[in-house]
Formats: structure tokens, C-alpha cells, sequence
């Protein structure tokens, strides 16, 4: 039989038991009754994220205020900033941490930023409000350092084009210290003392701005914009720096560009950058964005895309002014490749200086006839942009008598031959004169050629087949396919025309186009006795240079050469007799139009290992123009 105390303690018991049962089927019934699991919610709103779009959803505000989707929408989009358009790739990382009615989830993040990844880790918090997980969403969720009022900015940092080389492998074109001069319109006190000032300025330093237009631009800035003026060298800049710093309004920065020793320094053929343009934008869709430096000329244009090198980006929040901007991501740029070319910048500098005084369209190209590299391509201030030393299309006058000159000697002719150099000759009913009606008489070919005769020269087209001329030339480069590594025009030489046609092209004249560097090529062919197409671009090799030519006969060699000196000794080029060295030539006078007044000068040939040719566009008598540029030249070559 139990005892009272017995039974007493059983029914304690018994109490705890059942009242244990309830709890656990009450709890039961809570958890029965409660929300779905953070997960779900979390990932619904990574999931809309991803997509950019979180409108659809409901949000709490930190302070656990209802946010409505549309107004999460606005403040992801306007604190995402230039980042908004590609939405970042989202990681939860392991389940969310619940404590009561809050969850915490560590979730990975993941920018597409140019070519990189933005990578970073963030919180996403969550509350249980009527059983249901609702995001918490202000700016720290889409990143720690993020305040509502921030906006991330996209910066890009210039990497450095790569260097143009000479054949040295020293740098031509690098990148050199510039500043970008410029107003702010808040600043200026009087736009009339700043145009002045500018004015004067530029005018002081030889810097041709016009600045006139400066007021209307000021005008529609806004106040605190930086009206760019004019991009200066760094020794330029400084000669000018008073008057420009104590001029209000007027701001300066500080950058690099690539650029050659100098402004002028064979500018044509290297070519020039600056920021790219709406035109090559259009034609380049999705390459470039505005602000890039591209080459907009020469070299620096067709090899835009080894030089280029690859920006850095920088993920920002513009702080207010006087603050530095705080930097949440950055990757380095990258210099580009640079390009060598066989250019001799002591041959570049005597080329351009002896084309300095030249205010007409010039151009001297100089070849060494051992390396078959192209040393000097110099145009004078009258031909930039345009490359004519290379790309010129132009009848060469008197210097084509070299071709027709081996063309005879090939079929058995001799500088003793005898070809009569009369006043007049009349083929097919066209008439041919000499220069200033000269008559020699009959004397041999290599007078008719240092004299330049072209009645005698005009005669002797009938010894040459109709497309005789053109293969002769041929075996010069003349005409002929080249692969430089740049623009080049190689020549149009007339075959198969009418007896006067023929006759006119045998001095020159006719149809013949030549430029300077094929002419410069074609004496280097001589003096080697082998035509080789030269080299200009070293780096990347050009794909598809010509053949070389074939061995000249020996013998015609010899007189050519001799009739080249005889150019130089009692020739039209006599002037330059007393020239140290063993120079040899030939000079040029040719029309270009139905009058005989308008000539261009030129004068090809050879000193030493020195191939050459110069150019002057309608600078009449080769003797007046283009004889004395290249005693220049070579006066400074030594």
C-alpha cells in the first residue's frame, strides 16, 4: 500500500510530464504556424538583384520602417550609379545566421568592371515581421562602405601607348610630360583679359590657337566645367606659365601623351593622338568610349591597336570638394606594344632641316643602301598632314630618264652612243621642246642625260617596246606591289600608249606618277646594282614585302652610273661638284599642267651609302628648288 507521500510525490510528477506535453505541442504549433525559412527570401532577392530589377519586392528600412520596392528600386539604381547597367553576379554563402527574429546572410558579390571582376563580401539582413522574412535594404547592403547619399563612378585610368623605336631601338615617340590648359567659368572675372592673355601668350610661345570662340563655349559650360583650350609640351607650357597662372579663370592640368622629340619631327609619317572622335567611334562601335587617346594619324592611326594600351579602371564615390574621392576597387593599366621602324632620328633631324626654309609642299626621303632601310622621311611644313614623301602622286619630269636611260643600255646602247638633242621634235603630230630651247646637236648619250635633253630622250622611245618602259621600271620597284608596313604609292608607269604618249613618258612626262620614296628606292637600286624593296616598319614585320629584284646587267650599271656622276660634274646639278663625296643624280623638272611655267623640282641619287630623293612642288628648275636642299642634307650628314 502506498504511503500518502508516496502518492504526492506520483502526482507532481505526473504534472511536470503533462505540462512538458503541452509545452512541446504548443511549441509545435508555433513553428507550424511561423514563416518560411530565411533561405527562400534571401534568395528571391538575390535572385532579382542579379537582374537589377528588385521592384517587385518588399523591403524594410534599417530603422524597420516599411520600403516600398519602387523606392528600393530608386536608391539601388541611384547608389549603383555607372555600375547599375551590369548588375553583379550574387553567392550566398552558407545558410543564414537566425537569432530570434532577425537573419544575418553573408553573401559573396561579384561586379563585371571592364575586363575584371569587382569581388567583395556583404551582409544581407532580414526580419520576421507577421511570420514573414523581409529584406532590410539601404545602401550598406549593397556595400559595407556604402552611404545612402553615395554613387559609384566608373574611372578610368590611361594605360601608357607603347613607343615608336627607331632603328637603334631607342624611342622616337614616348610618353613625355603635357599640360592641358583650360578655363573654369566660375572663376574668370573678365572673359575679354582672359582671351587676351591667351593670346598673347601663344602668340609668345609660336602656338597657333585661336581662342576667339572662347567666350561662347565659357557661356555654355556649366560654371564649374573645365573648358578645354589646348594641350601643351611641358617645355612649351613652361615659357608661358606666369602669364597663364596669373590669369583668372585660367586652369591647368597635368598629363603624359606619346609625342617625338618634336611637334615637327617627322610628323607625317609618325603621325599624331588625341581623344577619340565621334567619327571613329561610329566606325569602331563598342571599342572605344569618350576620353580614350587614339592614333588619329600616320603610324600612331594604323597601329592603334598595339600601341593602345589597356586602361586601368577605378570603381569610385566622389567625395565633396577638398575631399579625396574614396576608391573601392582598382586595376592597373597596362602600356601598350611598341612598333619599331628603321628611321635614324640624327638622318631625320638633317632631312627636315634642310627642308625648314621650304614654304612650299617638300619632301625628302633618304635610304641606306647597305641596310635597305629607310633612314629619313621628311616632309616639309607645306605637307603636313599628308605623308607625300610616301603617298605622293606626281609626274617625275627628267628624273624618269634614269629608267629609260637603262632600258637602251640594256638593249646595247653606251654612254659614247650618239643621239642627237635637237631644239624641236615632233611625234605623231605632238611637238616636244627642251628647257629654255636648249640644242646640243649630236653628242653622246650621257651628255643628252647630265643635261637633261629631252628631244633626245624622246627619240629614243622607239627603241623601247611599248610596255618596255614599265618592265624596265619594274626592275626598279617602280609600279610593282610593296608592303612597307605604311601607306605607300609605288608608281604608274605608261606602256602601250600612242607613239607621242610613249615618246612624252621616255623623258618623264605622259602619264608616269611617281613619289619620292620609290624614286629614292630606284637610285639605291642602282648603287646596290640590285633593286630590294626597303624597309621602313621593323616591328611587327610587314606580311607581304616584294620580291627582289634582278641582278642589273653589269655593264649598264657602269654607264649609268658614270652618267649620274656627269650629272654632278658638268651636269644640271654642277652646283653641287665641290660636295665631298662621290655624289650622283639625276635632277627633274616636270610639268604638271598645259603650262610649261609650272614645274615641280626634283632630284634623285646617291652618295655613299645614302640613297635619296627630294621633292619641291612647284619650285620650277630642280637647280632653283631641289639641288640646293639636298646639298643641305648632305652638308649636314657630314
Amino acid at each position: 500500500m502506498l504511503s500518502w507521500r508516496r502518492i504526492a510525490h506520483m502526482a507532481v510528477s505526473i504534472r511536470r510530464v503533462t505540462a512538458l506535453v503541452a509545452a512541446l505541442a504548443m511549441l509545435g504549433t508555433l513553428q507550424a504556424c511561423s514563416s518560411k525559412p530565411p533561405d527562400d527570401s534571401l534568395k528571391t532577392f538575390l535572385e532579382a538583384w542579379q537582374k537589377g530589377n528588385i521592384a517587385g519586392l518588399k523591403f524594410l528600412s534599417p530603422d524597420g520602417k516599411a520600403l516600398s520596392g519602387d523606392a528600393a528600386q530608386k536608391l539601388w539604381t541611384t547608389v549603383a550609379g555607372d555600375l547599375a547597367a551590369k548588375p553583379p553576379t550574387l553567392t550566398a554563402k552558407g545558410a543564414p545566421v537566425v537569432k530570434d527574429d532577425n537573419s544575418t546572410s553573408v553573401v559573396h558579390v561579384a561586379w563585371p568592371v571592364a575586363d575584371s571582376s569587382w569581388e567583395y563580401d556583404t551582409t544581407v539582413n532580414a526580419k520576421r515581421v507577421d511570420k514573414e522574412w523581409t529584406v532590410v535594404f539601404d545602401a550598406k547592403t549593397i556595400n559595407p562602405k556604402l552611404e545612402a547619399t553615395d554613387k559609384l563612378s566608373i574611372r578610368k585610368t590611361a594605360g601608357a601607348r607603347g613607343s615608336i623605336l627607331d632603328g637603334s631601338g631607342q624611342p622616337i615617340v614616348s610618353s613625355k610630360p603635357v599640360v592641358i590648359v583650360g578655363v573654369q567659368p566660375r572663376s574668370i572675372t573678365d572673359i575679354n583679359i582672359v582671351v587676351k592673355n591667351l593670346t598673347d601668350a601663344f602668340s609668345a610661345a609660336k602656338v597657333d590657337v585661336d581662342v576667339s570662340g572662347l567666350p561662347a563655349k565659357v557661356k555654355a559650360a556649366s560654371p564649374d566645367a573645365f573648358v578645354q583650350i589646348v594641350t601643351l609640351r611641358q617645355e612649351v607650357y613652361d615659357q608661358i606659365a606666369n602669364k597663364l597662372n596669373s590669369t583668372p579663370g585660367v586652369i591647368t592640368r597635368k598629363s603624359t601623351q606619346s609625342l617625338a622629340p618634336s611637334a615637327q619631327f617627322a610628323r607625317a609619317l609618325l603621325g599624331t593622338t588625341g581623344e577619340v572622335t565621334k567619327e571613329i567611334m561610329d566606325k569602331n562601335p563598342g571599342k572605344y568610349q569618350v576620353g580614350d587617346v587614339v592614333g588619329l594619324a600616320g603610324l600612331q592611326q594604323k597601329y592603334d591597336s598595339v600601341l593602345q594600351g589597356k586602361p586601368g579602371v577605378k570603381v569610385i564615390v566622389s567625395m565633396p570638394q577638398g575631399t579625396p574621392d574614396k576608391e573601392l576597387f582598382t586595376t592597373d593599366p597596362t602600356t601598350g606594344t611598341g612598333i619599331k621602324i628603321t628611321i635614324d632620328q640624327g638622318m631625320q633631324n638633317a632631312a627636315e632641316q634642310a627642308l625648314a626654309g621650304e614654304q612650299r609642299r617638300s619632301a625628302l626621303v633618304a635610304i641606306s643602301v647597305s641596310t635597305n632601310s629607310i633612314v629619313a622621311v621628311a616632309n616639309g611644313p607645306g605637307a603636313a598632314p599628308n605623308n607625300f614623301a610616301l603617298v605622293g602622286q606626281t609626274p617625275p619630269g627628267s628624273m624618269l630618264k634614269t629608267v629609260t636611260a637603262l632600258a637602251v643600255l640594256d638593249k646595247g646602247m653606251t654612254g659614247e652612243s650618239v643621239v642627237a638633242c635637237p631644239k624641236n621634235l615632233t611625234v605623231d603630230g605632238r611637238t616636244f621642246k627642251n628647257s629654255h630651247d636648249e640644242e646640243l646637236g649630236s653628242v653622246p648619250l650621257r651628255t643628252d642625260f647630265s643635261k637633261s635633253c629631252n628631244t633626245a630622250f624622246a627619240s629614243l622611245a622607239p627603241q623601247i617596246a611599248p610596255d618596255g618602259l614599265g618592265k624596265t621600271a619594274a626592275t626598279l620597284g617602280l609600279g610593282i606591289p610593296w608592303d612597307l608596313g605604311a601607306d605607300v604609292f609605288t608608281g604608274k608607269i605608261s606602256v602601250n600608249g600612242s607613239k607621242s604618249e610613249q615618246a612624252a613618258a621616255a623623258f618623264g612626262q605622259g602619264t608616269n606618277l611617281v613619289s619620292p620614296v620609290v624614286m629614292a628606292a630606284a637610285a639605291a637600286g642602282v648603287a646596290r646594282g640590285q633593286w630590294k624593296q626597303p624597309q621602313l616598319v621593323l616591328e611587327p614585320a610587314p606580311k607581304s614585302p616584294a620580291a627582289d629584284g634582278p641582278q642589273l646587267n653589269q655593264a649598264s650599271l657602269d654607264a649609268l652610273r658614270q652618267m649620274m656622276r656627269e650629272v654632278v660634274t658638268e651636269g644640271t646639278a654642277s652646283q653641287l661638284k665641290n660636295l665631298p663625296g662621290d655624289l650622283r643624280g639625276k635632277t627633274g623638272t616636270a610639268e604638271y599642267d598645259n603650262d610649261p611655267a609650272h614645274t615641280h623640282s626634283w632630284f634623285m641619287g646617291y652618295r655613299g651609302d645614302i640613297a635619296f630623293c627630294v621633292f619641291v612642288e612647284n619650285g620650277g628648275a630642280s637647280t632653283a628648288a631641289a639641288v640646293p636642299i639636298a646639298g643641305k642634307f648632305f652638308q649636314t650628314t657630314g
